[in-house]
């Protein structure tokens, strides 16, 4: 075990804060130099491990998977810098990965929550409207703090996409869940679906690829952030292609709410409604891809710093977990050079301390200066 590292280089405590002097002892980060020597010397740019607040661990292309590839999603998304994830929902109890020292520090949310027939078969715990209430309330108790609900999905007797739930029932719901002490997100493609969540209370919304200029005002009020999954909404032509013989209302919607994904999400930036970084990893979207939705965040048009924000020190917070500060675990990323003007420099991080142990991609070494 490394009892003692220090960290030579520029520690970021926040998007525009700059320390000097920051060390890793017994897995606690502190700004007091060590009487001994450390045992290692990581140099670099240092920020807090990034943030998945959309992800699958525990979650295949079919639903459940075993343990094993559980734990290959882990480490994969461990070794691509994530250190903090939010589960956005899994099959099984996952509880048995937060014991892992190893392994990403995990948020889980239960099960998803969907209409009978109206989701991905063998993913969600499916009800009707009469049982949405009981079903809430079963996964708030289930998770962490952290209820999963599919607001849309395709209707095929209409079909399109249309509301799982009647409003009034989903407003029950949330209430519901707030009672447990658990915050709801929901899934949500389409337009009006917004409006029923926002009526509810919601307290998060994912992808929100349905988002209208009518939205923003209320998003901001309530404090309701958005974690947009671009790289995911990136399939939207792949789902409409397939979709265009048997349902081509939904494959023009599917289209058309591809088209302006970027537009929506920057003109919610600009609005102020906080965005966060969330891959959709474990269905279609591979593990390990958090930095390309933090690049493709700044490809839609926010400042580089702002999209490493919505995966770092903002995201850490609005999960109530630490960043770099006195105390705090050391779940920290070694770059090569500022991430806050170069992006790019996350896809090759220079190492990756979970706990206070190096991992993946350097692991080991003599004690020197790496």
């Amino acid at each position: 075990m490394n009892r003692i590292i220090e960290f030579s280089g520029p520690v970021l405590t926040a998007p525009d804060r700059e320390e000097h002097g920051l060390w890793s002892v017994d897995g606690v980060l502190t700004f007091r130099r060590p009487a001994v020597r450390p045992d290692r010397v990581l140099a670099g740019w240092v920020i807090p491990g990034l943030v998945d607040a959309h992800c699958h661990i525990g979650l295949g292309p079919g639903g459940d998977v075993p343990d094993h590839t559980a734990e290959e999603q882990a480490l994969t998304d461990r070794n691509a810098g994530t250190l903090l994830v939010r589960d956005a929902g899994a099959v099984h109890d996952t509880r048995w990965l937060q014991q892992r020292a190893d392994l990403p520090r995990i948020i889980r949310a239960g099960r998803h929550i969907a209409r009978t027939r109206r989701y991905l078969r063998g993913f969600a715990v499916e009800v009707e409207p009469e049982g949405l209430v009981e079903a809430v309330r079963k996964q708030a108790k289930a998770g962490d703090g952290w209820v999963k609900l599919v607001g849309d999905w395709i209707d095929r007797d209409a079909g399109d996409l249309a509301p799982s739930f009647p409003a009034r029932v989903l407003k029950d719901a949330v209430e519901a869940a707030h009672d447990e002490g658990a915050r709801v997100t929901a899934h949500c493609f389409a337009e009006d679906t917004l409006d029923d969540m926002l009526d509810a209370g919601i307290d998060c919304i994912e992808h929100a690829t349905g988002l209208l200029p009518r939205h923003l005002p209320r998003f901001v009020e309530q404090g309701v952030p958005i974690v947009p999954t671009l790289i995911n909404i990136a399939t939207f032509p792949d789902i409409a292609a397939q979709a265009e013989a048997r349902f081509p209302r939904y494959a023009a919607h599917m289209r058309s709410l591809w088209q302006r994904r970027s537009e929506r999400i920057l003109e919610a930036f600009e609005a102020g409604v906080p965005i966060y970084t969330g891959t959709d990893a474990g269905s279609v979207i591979r593990h390990g891809r958090i930095v390309d939705e933090i690049q493709a965040l700044h490809a839609a048009g926010l400042p580089a710093r702002a999209a490493l924000d919505a995966g770092t020190w903002s995201a850490r917070d609005w999960l109530g977990a630490d960043g770099i500060s006195e105390g705090a675990s050391a779940d920290v990323l070694v770059c090569a050079e500022d991430p806050r003007t170069n992006l790019g420099t996350l896809q090759e991080l220079k190492h990756i301390v979970l706990r206070g142990e190096p991992v993946a991609p350097a692991a080991t070494g003599p004690l020197g200066i790496n």
